[in-house]
């Protein structure tokens, strides 16, 4: 009987430490897998500069929201910045000027084919270049930006014109409605096709 219950307290021992071993691998396991830089977790923001008016006067603006689709992570920022497939909401756009705001996502990314979200993926070519293909308006283009790494963050900028994407009827559509805003003094209403991108996403 003292035999059998010996047997029975050893059985229970080793396979107590058996468990608690398969969970110690599992948490190892599991911080192997995690990459230390991911850019769901950085603070990411989006700027963008569009140009009015013949003496090309700066309207500013963001997007607030950038979703991961693929990619994303690495053992160093530039690995997870390269291979990144985001998505960008036109919804979550804002200049600060709630009136503005509407009519960008109205009568310009609302004239445009499939263009709820801007999306794209990021390539990175060198320590300093690299290549951003951007989807809008059913559109797939290269867009070449340079970009620094310091410390933890990593900051992009890049110059598009947005007619590379058929977008020249958006761009009209949205010069008529901003006709009287868009002028200058010469009296001359001009929206500029040329739109300037700064992207920073500084990780935790």
């Amino acid at each position: 009987m003292k035999k059998a219950l010996i047997i029975s307290t050893l059985v229970v021992a080793f396979m107590m430490n058996f468990s608690a071993c398969k969970s110690e691998l599992k948490k190892d396991s599991e911080k192997k897998v995690a990459a230390p830089f991911a850019i769901k977790y950085a603070k990411n923001e989006i700027r963008f500069t569009a140009y009015k008016t013949t003496a090309k006067v700066p309207v500013g603006g963001q997007f607030n929201k950038v979703e991961i689709v693929s990619g994303g992570t690495g053992n160093t920022v530039k690995e997870a910045i390269h291979n990144t497939e985001f998505s960008i909401p036109v919804s979550s756009l804002m200049t600060r000027d709630s009136s503005r705001d509407y009519k960008i996502k109205k009568f310009f990314f609302g004239i445009m084919n499939n263009t709820s979200l801007l999306s794209g993926k990021l390539l990175i070519s060198d320590d300093r270049n690299g290549i951003a293909k951007i989807e809008m308006n059913g559109e797939v283009q290269n867009v070449p930006f340079t970009y620094t790494i310091l410390d933890k963050t990593f900051n992009m900028q890049a110059t598009i014109d947005v007619n590379k994407w058929n977008a020249s009827a958006a761009l009209a559509s949205l010069n008529k409605v901003c006709e009287d805003l868009h002028k200058g003094a010469d009296g001359v209403s001009v929206t500029w096709s040329e739109v300037a991108l700064n992207i920073t996403s500084t990780f935790n």
